[in-house]
């Protein structure tokens, strides 16, 4: 019997590729080939099914020029890098995996949110630097952090991601208000003591409706089908003076260049980023500020759901191709 070649150019769980192994049906391709070489070794290898992350783009080009590819899975929520409507319509069958890194993004979000609360960010840059001989100083800086317990946090997409931060967020006792003009389910159920608890979060008809009563706002939303951003400098404006805002979504949801006027007139007093406008190659500016966390595109990145997308890629693959 003739097997499919899977090649998981932007890598897979050791759980995942098992997973995969243990059909019959598969070959499976650990090897990472440079986008420019991808088209080529498709062709060779007479690929079956692309899998990749964000890394790889695939692009109409790519597609027409690899006649044996039927299948392309992402690896996690959106399928930016890829041109979706094109495959469908050379007879492609395309994939994610939206349910498997939810938990991992709305944690580095939540840590996200203390570290800007306390300023962990900056004392970490600044304590092996100056900590031995300036300690009382930096004692006096970063001796007036807040807590998260009473604030407000604003959650703009109220998807499977924004809803796990909900959880988060409900169970430090902060209140959490949403806007999702497509999510229709306003009710958060957490786990707390053993017990189930359900909530009812407060939904708004407009970001201009949202933001003024936000002290955090995290966003878990593509761009604007036009290629704007969600938060620019209008809407950047609409929050508190001293609000924080989060970006693990994707780059260009936030104007970096209105976001970065918000931090330097102190309209906002601290931002972090997981994603970039410019990924791999992100605004110096936009790394070295002090008022910013960043992060490299890392939100999906722990053990735990790397192995349930890989799980869940395996499972995808089982079912299309029959086993």
């Amino acid at each position: 019997m003739s097997k499919f070649y899977v090649l998981a150019n932007d890598g897979i769980s050791s759980a995942g590729a098992q997973a995969i192994l243990q059909s019959c049906h598969f070959d499976l391709d650990l090897n990472s080939i440079p986008q420019a070489d991808l088209a080529t070794y498709i062709q060779e290898k007479k690929v079956a099914v692309l899998l990749v992350r964000s890394a790889t783009k695939v692009r109409k080009d790519l597609i027409d020029a690899c006649p044996s590819l039927q299948v392309i899975v992402r690896g996690g929520v959106g399928v930016d890098n890829i041109d979706v409507e094109h495959a469908k319509s050379k007879g492609l069958t395309v994939y994610n995996t939206p349910a498997s890194s939810s938990q991992s993004v709305a944690e580095l979000t939540f840590g996200m949110m203390f570290s800007m609360a306390r300023g962990l960010y900056d004392a970490d840059r600044n304590m092996p630097i100056s900590g031995a001989s300036e300690f009382n100083a930096l004692k006096k800086k970063y001796g007036k952090g807040t807590e998260l317990r009473g604030k407000t946090l604003g959650i703009v997409g109220f998807g499977r991601i924004g809803r796990s931060l909900a959880q988060y967020a409900l169970g430090s006792g902060m209140q959490v208000l949403a806007y999702d003009p497509f999510a229709t389910e306003p009710r958060v159920s957490l786990a707390i003591g053993g017990q189930i608890i359900t909530v009812e979060v407060e939904k708004f008809d407009s970001l201009a409706e949202l933001l003024p009563h936000c002290h955090y706002v995290s966003l878990h939303v593509p761009k604007q089908p036009d290629g704007s951003a969600v938060l620019g400098e209008k809407e950047l404006a609409m929050l508190p003076k001293g609000a924080m805002v989060v970006n693990c979504a994707r780059g260009g949801v936030i104007d970096e260049d209105a976001l970065l006027d918000a931090l330097n007139s102190g309209h906002l007093s601290a931002a972090a980023l997981d994603v970039f406008e410019n990924e791999p190659t992100p605004r110096v500016d936009l790394l070295q500020h002090p008022k910013l966390i960043t992060t490299p595109h890392v939100g999906a990145a722990t053990q735990e759901a790397q192995d349930r997308i890989g799980e869940e890629i395996a499972s995808i693959l089982n079912q299309h191709f029959g086993s």
